[in-house]
């Protein structure tokens, strides 16, 4: 990695929470703020900006790790909980909630660089994913607007497809915006007028 991380570190417990943050540091992680309270834990994260969260639970409850799924849903960053019990549920919740590494009574000091930089991949695909997935769906809304342009076009002008299109290609580039908007509000003002 090029730059340092800087990692967040939860752990109510403080005496473990010093254990795990010395193994940060002898695995090479040098920021590293801990936080021994939930109390407050957006803010806090929003404060310290943390490259990852590292979160140790010793034997959550289903509310504990609804909170921390809740958590990892807003702050949106590589999130890597150890647990050192759990369920098919709370993993299948864990997923759902996009924590980016839940890790099952295997906190060992030689495996927490592997388990963060695997968190941190993990969660950059999975944005890159969604990223790419929200730019699909509002390409193929834009694409739905355009047709129902064409079409109310084709009704109203008494033209060909090609021409509908080819009309809203110019007036874009005459108004020097994109097609979709002109789309949009042709759509929109058609529907105001009540010719639906």
């Amino acid at each position: 990695m090029s730059q340092p991380l800087n990692i967040l570190l939860v752990d109510d417990n403080g005496l473990r929470a010093s254990i795990i943050e010395e193994g940060l540091r002898e695995a090479g992680y040098g920021n590293v703020s801990v936080v021994t309270t939930v109390a407050g834990l957006v803010k806090r994260i929003e404060m310290l900006e943390p490259d990852v969260i590292v979160v140790d639970l010793e034997n959550p409850n289903r509310d504990q790790l609804e909170h921390f799924f809740q958590v990892s849903r807003v702050v949106k960053r590589p999130m890597a909980m150890f647990v050192d019990r759990s369920d098919t549920a709370e993993i299948e919740a864990a997923i759902e909630a996009g924590v980016s590494a839940y890790v099952v009574d295997g906190l060992k000091k030689e495996r927490i660089k592997p388990i963060l930089e695997m968190a941190i991949s993990r969660f950059n695909a999975v944005s890159r994913l969604t990223r790419e997935l929200a730019e699909a769906r509002s390409e193929l809304a834009e694409r739905k607007t355009i047709d129902r342009a064409k079409g109310i076009l084709m009704k109203v002008k008494k033209l060909d497809e090609a021409a509908a299109y080819k009309l809203l290609r110019r007036t874009a580039m005459n108004e020097n915006r994109r097609i979709g908007e002109v789309a949009a509000g042709l759509v929109s003002a058609y529907t105001l007028l009540g010719d639906d």
